[in-house]
This record gives C-alpha cells, structure tokens and sequence, in this order.
C-alpha cells in the first residue's frame, strides 16, 4: 500500500526544495537518527532525500514509514554485534583470495528487521523523491537507485564496504559500497531541483594521521569521501557564481545553500562501537544534541561551499563514561527533598541516562570549572520516557563560594510537549561532620525548571542516586579516547583516576585530620 514518509512535504507546500542527504559512517550512522529527530522537531521537511552507504540504512527506515523518534528507539536497542557475521569456514581457508571478512548474513537477518526496514514498503513510498547510490563496479560509476526500482540485493551491495562484506552480483553487474565514488550526491539533488541542501556528514575531517593498517584505511575513506564531497562543493560554487550573474542552471534562479550537521569531534570508529566503547544511545543522543546546537545557531544564507565546513575539532587523550542516575521526583515542589518525599509517595521517579565526555584530560584539569560535554535523556513519569536533551553540561569538581565546597554538576535543556524546561542537578561535595564520602558523591539534588535555562521558574524538584549496581556499570563503560596505544590509554585512566580522588582527599583531607 502506497504511504507517505515523515518528513515529507504536507499537502499544499510553497516553502523551499530541500534535499536531506544522509551521508556514510558505518554503524556509526545511528548519530542520524538523533538528528532526523531534531529536524522534525524543528518542523523541517524534505522533496527528495539520498543515502550513501551506512546513510542509506537510515533513509531506508525514513522510507520504511519510521518516524525519527521510532528510528532512534531502534538503533539504541540493536544489538550492534548482529552486524557482523562471518562467512562459510572453507572461504577462510582461502588466505588472502578469500572473498571478504565477512558476509551479509546478520544484516539480513537481523540488523534490517530490527531498523525497521521493509523494502515493499521503501518502494511504495510517496510524496518524496528518494535515491540510494551504489557504486557499480563493472562500469566504476556511481548509480543513484530511484526508491521505487530499489531492492534488498541493492540495499545490502550499497553498505557492502570492499574486504568486511562481498561485492553483490546481479546478472552481469557487480555493485559494492559507494563510498570511494562519492559519500554523499549533493551534485543529483541540484540536479532534482534541491534549493536547500541539509547533509548530515560523519567522515571525519582532521588533519590528524594515525599510524596502523585500519586507521590508514579508515584514513583512505576520508580522503575519498571528503575529497569528492569538496569536489561538489566546487562545482556548486561554480553553479551560484553563474547563477548570480544571471543565468539559470538546472532551473535555478537563486543560488543553492548548504546546510550541514556534524559531530564536533570525530566519532569513535566502528570497533569501538562494536567493543562498546561507545553505545547507540549515545551517537543517539550526540545526533540529537549537535543538531539542535546548529540549528539554533544556523545562518540564514547556509554554509560556504569550502572544505572548512566539513573540518572537526581533534583532541588530546580524554575519558569517556555513561552514567545512570534515578530516584523519586514531584512536579509542584521547589526543594528537592520535598520533592523526594512527595514523589515517593506519588510514585514518581526521574532518570537521567547520561554519557559524559571529556575530550582533553590535560586541559579538563587545568580549567578550574572541570568542564566537560553531556549527552543524555531522561525517563520521568509524568512526561514519558528517553526523553532527549538538546543541550548539556557537566561540571566536576566546580569550585563554591565557600572554599569548603565544591559542586558536581548535571544540567540538560530539553522539551516536552510545546514547553521547553531544564534540568539542574548538583552533587555537594562538603566537608560536613563525619566522613559522608558516598553520599555527596552519588547524590543528586535536582530541580525542574520551566523554561530554557536555570534562571527560569521551579515547576519541580527530587533527588536522584547512584546505586552500587550504577556505579559498577559506570566504571565498565570508562574508557581513555582520542588514543591508540594501551600505555596512553592506561596513563589517560590513571591520570582520570588520580585527579578525582585527589580532589576527593583534598576536600575531606583537612576535616580527617581535625578529628585525628
């Protein structure tokens, strides 16, 4: 039965033609997901959308009849070690001539069907203009597959990346993944009309080069990928240039813009995903988060068409955790142990699910604010669940106005309904009589406000705990980034480690010693 995508056009549409082109990054790609959401949220839609390699997952659940907020539920509950399945034993005895690492089996099987994808369903699409590019090997050209004559063959050859996946063979036409073609056809959607180009783009571009065989191979499909993508940069610059001196191309009177979303800092590579590292939830959440960052803050005239819109910020070795907070929580109170009470009565609880990230050990000591980046969503009664924050901030260690004090600090911007409220949560970390070192530490005094920021009104209040299972599980998830080697790894944790409890002991030291 013929039925019509989210983000797609409502009936009577007079706004601008904007192409949604869903770029590649392995599995990575669950960080689109996030940012559909944001797009809708924002009231954005789309008359033809594109996907390039992992990218065409997410525009196959789009066209599957998805919407954002079901897509993002999917991709933090797969079980991202379905992705790989390994090929016939025999084939390994091949040695090098074997065909691939491994073969399509767990995509097939179980990665399609829990993303949601349904390829009659994909064709019978309406009200958009979609296309999925795979690369044909035989004739080494890009073929962008129009959404209506796509099939499961196709799906699986455009996300089947050289050595992990064997090339798909359809008659006389062997296909595999575009991505050394082209990672993201800004070029076709001109073409089709685009006045707006969005590109949610996940290859990295930094000028850091890493040693190792898979680095120097993810290193090659940067340079692929980012190099054909300022290619079309180029040439649509070209195309505004003669269309503000008055021509018109491919029916353009007024010169194309481009909007792009991307990680502020490259993500993790797919092993880290595998390895968790780094969970669904979080590229989720990140998505979510950079989105909003951007469109809060686009220019109304786009981006330049220069490879400096594509440009990440790199980073010295930093950590990484996730961390689950839960406890009793009111609407209605402004104190948090009022609320605490009030919501145990009630049986109301708030959950923050957050990861924390901090991208530079060295310089996340040196500021005296101890600031890193929070991604997280919440679960409260009232209001329903993974509920995602737009925007965050973590704090630890943050000095008080009294010298005997220092805050840990959770806050989150998020909207429910037509509202926008935020979150503030402090840990007090004080030296009081007796040594209360777990309570201050995994106590969080909460407080709800309505609006965007602290300042606004208190409409709620409780007080939220990390248990003993919590901290278990937030000491598995911690992980050294922005390294390769197990000794800058290991210095990274120990450096981590060290500065929290130093700050610890520097706060209880002087009090130990009085009653000593």
């Amino acid at each position: 039965m013929p039925h019509t995508p989210y983000l797609t056009p409502p009936a009577g549409y007079t706004g601008p033609r904007r192409a949604l082109i869903l770029a590649g990054g392995g599995m990575r790609v669950a960080y689109q997901a996030g940012v559909l959401r944001a797009l809708e949220e924002a009231g954005l839609c789309f008359t033809h959308a594109d996907g390039t390699s992992g990218g065409i997952m997410n525009l196959a659940m789009l066209l599957s009849g998805l919407s954002p907020t079901a897509m993002c539920e999917r991709w933090r509950t797969l079980r991202v070690r379905d992705f790989v399945s390994l090929m016939p034993f025999a084939e390994y005895l091949r040695g090098p001539a074997m065909a691939a690492m491994g073969d399509a089996d767990g995509l097939v099987e179980d990665v399609f069907p829990h993303l949601g994808i349904d390829v009659a369903r994909i064709c019978t699409a309406e009200g958009i203009d979609a296309t999925f590019n795979v690369c044909n090997f035989t004739d080494k050209v890009n073929e962008a597959i129009p959404h209506p004559h796509i099939d499961l063959d196709l799906l699986v050859a455009g996300v089947s990346l050289p050595m992990f996946m064997p090339a798909v063979r359809k008659g006389e036409t062997t296909y595999t993944d575009a991505v050394w073609i082209q990672d993201a056809n800004l070029i076709d959607a001109v073409r089709r009309g685009a006045q707006e180009l969005w590109v949610v783009w996940i290859i990295a571009n930094t000028p850091v080069y890493r040693d190792g065989f898979f680095n120097q191979y993810v290193h090659m499909i940067e340079m692929s990928a980012c190099g054909a993508l300022h290619d079309a940069f180029d040439r649509i610059r070209e195309i505004n240039d003669r269309i503000r001196q008055g021509e018109t191309v491919y029916g353009h009177t007024e010169p194309i813009r481009l909007h792009l979303i991307k990680p502020t800092f490259p993500l993790p590579l797919d092993p880290a995903y595998y390895f968790g590292d780094v969970d669904g939830a979080t590229l989720v959440n990140q998505g979510y988060a950079e989105a909003w960052a951007y469109l809060e803050t686009r220019p109304a005239d786009g981006l330049p068409f220069t490879p400096a819109t594509t440009r990440m910020l790199t980073s010295n070795p930093g950590i990484t955790f996730r961390e689950t907070m839960e406890g009793p929580f009111a609407l209605g109170p402004s104190d948090p142990q009022t609320g605490f009470e009030q919501g145990r009565r009630d049986g109301h609880h708030l959950a923050l699910h957050a990861t924390i990230t901090i991208h530079d050990l060295a310089r996340f000591i040196a500021d005296p604010d101890h600031a890193g980046s929070l991604v997280a969503t919440i679960d409260f009664t009232p209001f329903g669940t993974a509920i995602p924050a737009r925007r965050g901030v973590f704090n630890l260690f943050s000095p008080a106005d009294d010298p005997e004090t220092k805050y840990m600090v959770y806050e989150l911007a998020f909207r429910h309904g037509d509202e926008d409220y935020y979150l503030a949560g402090r840990k007090t970390i004080r030296d009081d009589p007796g040594f209360d070192l777990w309570k201050d530490t995994t106590t969080l005094f909460t407080t709800l406000h309505r609006g965007p920021d602290g300042h606004a009104p208190v409409v709620g209040a409780g007080i939220l705990s990390l248990g003993v299972g919590d901290l278990i599980r937030l000491v598995s998830t911690m992980r050294a980034i922005h390294t390769d080697a197990l000794t800058e790894k290991a210095r990274t944790l120990a450096t981590f480690g060290a500065f929290f409890l130093g700050e610890l002991w520097e706060s209880y030291a002087q009090h130990t010693q009085t009653d000593a």
